[in-house]
């Protein structure tokens, strides 16, 4: 009896490993909502790292997180490190390119609760009274995340963040 469960639960990691070593090697998520308001607000919003406090939906998982804000003030070098609780955990984020009022693109490193190198980027496009904001994050998927994603689903548990973040920049922008 003992043997067979052995048998049945080897059968189950390896198809669990095999299924997992198919999926791809890298992700993205990304979500975008209209803000009416001009471009140059909206991205001067995301641009400025200090003012992230006021939208991000980061911000309120630990209230008591620990933020350092280094490098240029505004735009290209600015850098954002924090470290809080479980649902924060370490990290550092770095604007690495920006195309006023268009595209901010940031270096996303995450330290705890797992290492991870990714890419964040906001791409707004202006229409008329309006901006269309995508914010998406993408990178490599290791082994590791592949196994992970068999069991939860990226694109809901970032995805849901990102609604709300883009719901409180749009709150801000549009107030």
């Amino acid at each position: 009896m003992f043997r067979i469960l052995g048998i049945v639960v080897v059968v189950l990691i390896v198809g669990v490993l095999g299924f997992a070593a198919t999926r791809p090697d890298s992700f993205r998520v990304q979500r975008t909502a209209t803000i009416k308001a001009p471009p140059e607000k909206v991205f001067a919003l995301i641009n400025d790292l200090k003012g992230w406090k006021t939208w991000s939906p980061y911000e309120n998982k630990d209230p008591a997180m620990k933020r350092t804000l280094s490098g240029a003030p505004t735009g290209k070098g600015a850098i954002y490190e924090w470290e809080g609780n479980k649902d924060v955990g370490k990290g550092r984020m770095e604007i690495a390119d920006t195309t006023p009022p268009s595209k901010v693109v940031i270096k996303l490193d995450f330290i705890e609760p797992f290492q991870a190198h990714n890419t964040a980027e906001f791409s707004l496009s202006g229409k008329g009274e309006t901006t269309d904001v995508t914010w998406a994050i993408y990178g490599p998927s290791p082994f590791v995340t592949k196994v992970l994603s068999v069991f939860l689903d990226m694109d809901k548990m970032i995805g849901h963040d990102f609604e709300a973040g883009l719901a409180n920049l749009k709150a801000i922008a549009e107030g």
